[in-house]
């Protein structure tokens, strides 16, 4: 389970970054390598980071990594069907349960960061693509593992919308959880129930 753990932290931390205004001008696949290399560097050079310090992550979200991901359409992606049948309030706490969810589920495990290597595999894409998957592996101890990247051209540059580790996509895996759930309490019992793990993994981050 730890290493579980870490491998989602990873992904967190590294596969869903940040890239500037020059974005527009750049490749996804050389933007990912640019921008994982930073973040790699600022998470092994925080003590606070690699501690789980969860202010210092939540900082580092929303100025570097947000801006730069289509999170709306990684959360109606996983919640499906149902976001069209969501009220504009509801997608909203949607949006920020979900974000607090993803940040603080996996921000205990920041510190396993130490010596690994991103390498990337050469990208497959035409110049008219709209969408792209940048493949990557992370290397160090023990065997590659894999880690690819869903991104979306849109008028300010590449964004990334979704992300897989081993095979596992991160919007699937979520899809299927928040079905039941809404299935079971509808859309205000997810967002009930996404509250109360938040305020939960705050409680143990205390």
């Amino acid at each position: 389970m730890k290493r579980r753990s870490w491998l989602a932290a990873l992904t967190m931390s590294v596969a869903v970054m940040s890239a500037p205004a020059l974005a527009n001008e750049e490749a996804p696949d050389a933007m990912v390598k640019r921008v994982s290399a930073d973040v790699l560097a600022a998470i092994k050079a925080d003590p606070a980071i690699q501690a789980g310090d969860v202010n210092r992550i939540m900082a580092l979200v929303e100025t570097k990594i947000m801006p730069n991901v289509n999170f709306a359409r990684m959360t109606s992606s996983a919640v499906g069907r149902y976001w069209r049948q969501a009220t504009p309030e509801q997608q909203k706490q949607l949006q920020e349960e979900f974000k607090t969810l993803l940040v603080r589920t996996y921000s205990g495990a920041l510190g396993e960061v130490k010596d690994q290597k991103l390498t990337f595999r050469p990208m497959r894409s035409r110049p008219e693509d709209t969408e792209v998957v940048v493949r990557s592996e992370v290397r160090g101890k023990g065997d590659p593992i894999q880690l690819d990247y869903r991104l979306e051209k849109t008028p300010t540059g590449w964004k990334i919308y979704d992300l897989n580790v081993l095979g596992v996509w991160l919007v699937e895996t979520y899809r299927t959880q928040f079905a039941q759930e809404i299935g079971a309490k509808g859309i205000d019992g997810l967002i009930a129930s996404l509250a109360q793990r938040n305020k939960s993994n705050t409680a143990k981050a205390s």
